[in-house]
């Protein structure tokens, strides 16, 4: 199928459960989620926020993107209008980006859709293209429309240890915790989605998985933690952000020197879980979630 993602073609994938919308020129992006039956965008639509960048204007779309981590301009925000190839792959499709000149870096998602259920699985990669080696990570990131409540698992083991800790929390220089949207039990952080003056954002060494409950639906991301290795951002795989227009439930692969050809690989599964029939709440959701055994 070919559609339109505000002036941009884009294509699907599409079966009884799912249909995922991808821009066909930029990216690779993925722009549009919808269960079957459905015409509600479980991604957010920003085509509006954009940004000037040393080599050209940076759109965001929203949707979900491949990045690099750490985070820095020439690295994780270089314009990716043009240039994408795509191959068909057993039950999918595959995404990959030109070389980006500033970073020496290219970016490709493989997308296949699982056939018995509202699920599908991403396989990021970013490769060095350079000559020269480089430390880097594969950074998958889902924005999300708000309205919404964001849960991750804080603990990092079941196993009672009382000279080792076993949770940890990081926080960005703009994030405060005085914030009403965020907060953090025994065992779980929350951020409650709803749009603010200010943007937060938080990290955590998370035991592979991020959640997001909106009317009804709950967006499940899983991945392989890799808890034993070192991550960017304090030692972070999941980190969440949230602003006035969309929450970001991110992931990350761990940090690794790569070299010339070599690639950071990350991938997640993602689980759509519709009718949730829980109160939009703390309580409400951290009974469901525990019935989920994550």
């Amino acid at each position: 199928m070919t559609t339109d993602f505000h002036g941009l073609p884009t294509r699907s994938l599409e079966n009884d459960h799912l249909r995922i919308d991808y821009l066909v020129q930029a990216g690779p992006r993925l722009v549009r989620l919808f269960l079957a039956g459905s015409t509600d965008n479980l991604l957010a639509e920003v085509p509006d926020v954009h940004w000037p960048t040393p080599w050209g204007e940076y759109y965001l779309r929203g949707g979900h993107r491949v990045a690099v981590a750490p985070e820095a301009l020439g690295l994780s925000y270089v314009p990716d209008d043009d240039g994408l190839e795509i191959e068909d792959v057993p039950g999918g499709v595959r995404l990959i980006g030109p070389t980006e000149e500033p970073s020496g870096v290219s970016k490709s998602i493989e997308v296949q859709l699982h056939p018995d259920r509202p699920a599908l699985t991403l396989r990021h990669a970013v490769r060095n293209d350079r000559s020269e080696p480089i430390a880097i990570a594969a950074w998958a990131i889902t924005q999300l429309p708000v309205g919404g409540i964001a849960v991750g698992p804080l603990r990092t083991t079941s196993i009672v240890n009382h000279h080792r800790p076993d949770r940890q929390l990081v926080l960005w220089p703009y994030t405060t915790w005085q914030d009403e949207r965020l907060f953090a039990d025994d065992d779980n952080v929350w951020v409650d989605a709803q749009p603010g003056e200010e943007a937060l954002k938080i990290g955590l060494l998370a035991r592979g998985w991020l959640g997001y409950l909106r009317s009804g639906v709950f967006f499940l991301k899983r991945f392989d933690p890799q808890l034993e290795l070192p991550h960017p951002d304090l030692n972070t795989n999941a980190q969440v952000y949230c602003n006035d227009r969309f929450i970001e439930l991110e992931s990350l692969a761990p940090l690794a020197v790569l070299e010339p050809g070599q690639s950071s690989v990350h991938v997640e599964t993602w689980e759509i879980y519709r009718d949730v029939d829980v109160p939009q709440s703390i309580e409400g959701l951290s009974e469901w979630i525990a019935a989920l055994a994550l």
